[in-house]
């Protein structure tokens, strides 16, 4: 999909002062990009997944550093090949740590759920049961962790063991497919 150069502009602008929905126009966007690219690069659904999710993480968190002269979706693939990168070097190098040495690093209590949030868990509970059934793995636990358990991001990114950004940026394309699952319903 080809967005007009001028409302690209517009929701980076938007994004760089940090609107929730020009973070979402920007994922939607690019979602399909940066994933095709991984997947071409890893050829494994789960690892590109995840490292297109690590690159709209750390692309959303430096959004403010992103220079216009550039092209934006060629700014997401330079962080993207440098999460790949790094990708590469945390599995020649995984140190396994025991569950008790994560909850000594993690001690630290965010928000609950915001009001927003929790409407999501008010919805007709059986049907959205059906639909999140539909969801990949990962992305049920997450949708389970944050609306049903109501966990804050924090907790979320303790019990995944997964960086905070992480975790919002898989919550988001978890909601976004839901949603599309829903609509074709």
């Amino acid at each position: 999909m080809e967005i007009a150069e001028t409302i690209l502009k517009a929701y980076i602008q938007k994004a760089k002062l940090g609107n929730q929905v020009a973070f979402n126009f920007l994922l939607n966007s690019f979602w399909n990009d940066v994933y095709g690219f991984q997947l071409k690069r890893v050829q494994n659904e789960n690892d590109a997944e995840d490292i297109t999710i690590q690159t709209f993480s750390k692309a959303f968190d430096k959004i403010d550093t992103f220079d216009e002269k550039y092209k934006f979706k060629t700014w997401l693939i330079t962080i993207s090949k440098n999460v790949h990168i790094d990708f590469l070097r945390k599995k020649k190098t995984h140190i396994e740590t025991t569950p008790e040495q994560e909850e000594e690093v993690y001690r630290i209590i965010d928000d609950g759920p915001t009001p927003e949030d929790k409407i999501i868990t008010e919805q007709n509970l059986a049907k959205l049961l059906r639909d999140i059934k539909k969801l990949k793995p990962h992305y049920q636990e997450i949708i389970n962790l944050r609306y049903f358990q109501e966990l804050s991001y924090k907790e979320i990114s303790e019990q995944l063991q997964e960086p905070m950004n992480n975790v919002k940026v898989k919550l988001l394309r978890a909601k976004k497919l839901l949603a599309e699952i829903n609509q074709k319903q």
